[in-house]
């Protein structure tokens, strides 16, 4: 392989780069990381199969009826995580602020997930499936308007009577948590008649298919259902195949969740385990989908009580979510590469924890990374060397076969094999980084911990692009300084093209995440001091050979 193949493989390594980050954002944005399992089946209707005694018209009813069409009294509660609104009219949670998280585009607002706000729609909804039980569709009645939790109080419930039920007294209990994402949600049930009650229970979130405010066309993330199950693993349910009827998910089993997620955020029902529990995803009327389960409510005998509750989750997509329930912290979507990126994330978050400034974290990283691949980088860099020190003789080789590429092919290998070089010894030891360089690209771009993370000066955040675009500049003109270290192509457009990669590759990392880049810079300028001490030393002692 001559030197013009070699500078072809670099150019194309270094293109190709860029290009599988993008494709992958796309890709893993449109469709679904894993396919939905083969026991998803098409229909209307919520599967009642494992569901004890639950009419199959009440359940249909229940769970695909179109949401948000009634209105209530709005129930406000206040902790030191979250403000919640509740509306009477099915008790469902409607609108849901994050007080520790800011929001996309106005850093001054907290965070706002489930919300009715014009078109958009994200709320979480429960009900009961049996005869005169309320769902939500039923109007409850509130002790009060407005909740927060009092000092000292670790948890502050909220409790809602339906006004409805036929034969029982039915309560809907919201529990809320000091410190915490998390939301008791669940029913308390008694018998009033002569009759035992048999019932199930649904636990659903409604959603349109917008993306979230603040996204990026040219960084696109996943926004979709997600259900998670120890037989089946995680996997995403995406809006565009339920809408098409190729991803009707129906499966039970007494282990998993169901959510829905975007990036950064999940909301999931986290059923207990080992209870038996029925999932589905639907499409509904005004472009909505939803995602659930269904789980039986233990039979209830005359003048008893029964009860049922649920966790809901809803708030950032951390890989510590595993404490929560198995399989939440996949929420974090690392995409192909999560064995090298999460534990790249942990190193990060040590090193934030000493520095408590993840820009500096970022490069100490960068500086661990490149001792880690000192060895494989040493090696390039010395087969680089090597190649520039013979440029002279292979531009005579060159000339004086012509086009006889025969016996031009059998003088370059002549000549490898005495002065020691293999060819591709620059671009083997780049190819083993390139996956620890994509992995570190989805870690720093999935993770929440990294939203409105500030570096110094203009840069605010580091998992947004560069405002100014100076670091994208800077990292290309470190590229251009790189580039005077390596051997001259002795193709004129080769050259050329050589010449216009720093600013074809500055254009493309204007639209990556600031932090992505600071990384780029830093390894760049390591591996220019890096090159240019093993260039000087070859060239050093290919001078002393020289003249003796």
């Amino acid at each position: 392989m001559d030197s013009q193949k070699v500078f072809r493989s670099l150019l194309f390594l270094t293109f190709t780069i860029s290009v599988v980050l993008l494709w992958d954002s796309w890709q893993r944005a449109q469709h679904p990381v894993v396919p939905v399992p083969s026991a998803a089946v098409s229909g209307t209707d919520v599967p009642q199969a494992s569901m004890p005694a639950v009419p199959a018209g009440p359940g249909a009813t229940a769970v695909t009826v179109q949401p948000g069409i009634q209105s209530g009294r709005v129930v406000t509660v206040r902790t030191d995580y979250l403000i919640a609104e509740i509306n009477t009219a099915g008790g469902d949670l409607r609108r849901l602020e994050f007080l520790q998280q800011r929001d996309s585009k106005d850093r001054n607002k907290p965070f706002v997930l489930l919300q009715e706000h014009g078109s958009h729609t994200y709320i979480a909804q429960t009900g009961l499936l049996g005869a005169g039980l309320p769902n939500h569709q039923t109007e409850f009645a509130a002790q009060a308007e407005e909740y927060q939790l009092a000092e000292g109080k670790d948890t502050v419930e909220v409790r809602l009577q339906a006004m409805s039920a036929t034969g029982a007294n039915v309560s809907k209990i919201y529990v809320f948590h000091r410190g915490s994402y998390l939301i008791d949600v669940g029913y308390e049930i008694e018998n009033t008649g002569t009759s035992p009650i048999s019932s199930s229970a649904y636990f659903q979130i409604v959603r349109d298919k917008s993306t979230p405010e603040g996204s990026s066309m040219f960084l696109p993330t996943y926004t979709g259902t997600a259900i998670y199950t120890e037989q089946d693993k995680f996997q995403k349910v995406d809006f565009a195949d339920i809408e098409k009827g190729k991803a009707k998910y129906t499966q039970t089993a007494d282990n998993g969740w169901a959510g829905m997620l975007q990036h950064y955020f999940v909301s999931a029902w986290l059923p207990r385990e080992k209870v038996q529990r029925e999932f589905y995803t639907r499409h509904l009327k005004n472009d909505q989908f939803s995602v659930g389960l269904v789980l039986p409510v233990a039979a209830i005998a005359a003048g008893q009580t029964g009860k049922i509750s649920v966790p809901f989750y809803a708030g950032p997509a951390q890989t510590s979510l595993d404490a929560i329930a198995p399989g939440l912290g996949l929420t974090v979507d690392y995409g192909w590469l999560t064995i090298i990126s999460t534990p790249l994330f942990w190193l990060l978050s040590n090193l934030h924890g000493w520095v408590s400034n993840w820009g500096v974290a970022i490069i100490l990283l960068t500086v661990l990374i490149k001792l880690l691949f000192f060895p494989l980088s040493a090696a390039s860099y010395r087969s680089m060397a090597k190649m520039r020190v013979v440029a002279p003789k292979l531009e005579r080789i060159k000339q004086q076969f012509g086009d006889d590429r025969e016996r031009l092919h059998k003088a370059m290998m002549e000549l490898y094999k005495t002065e020691k070089i293999n060819p591709l010894g620059g671009c083997l030891p780049m190819i083993v980084q390139v996956p620890v360089f994509i992995a570190l690209y989805w870690a720093i771009l999935a993770s929440v911990e990294l939203r409105y993370a500030p570096f110094f000066g203009w840069i605010e955040d580091l998992s947004v692009p560069d405002p100014y675009y100076v670091l994208p500049l800077i990292m290309g003109a470190t590229m251009i300084l790189q580039s005077k270290l390596n051997p001259v192509p002795p193709d004129p457009l080769q050259a050329k093209l050589m010449k216009t990669l720093p600013i074809i590759f500055s254009v493309v990392f204007f639209f990556f995440p600031a932090g992505l880049v600071l990384y780029s810079i830093v390894n760049n300028i390591l591996s220019i001091v890096q090159q240019w001490y093993i260039t000087r030393r070859l060239e050093t002692n290919a001078k002393g050979v020289a003249k003796t």
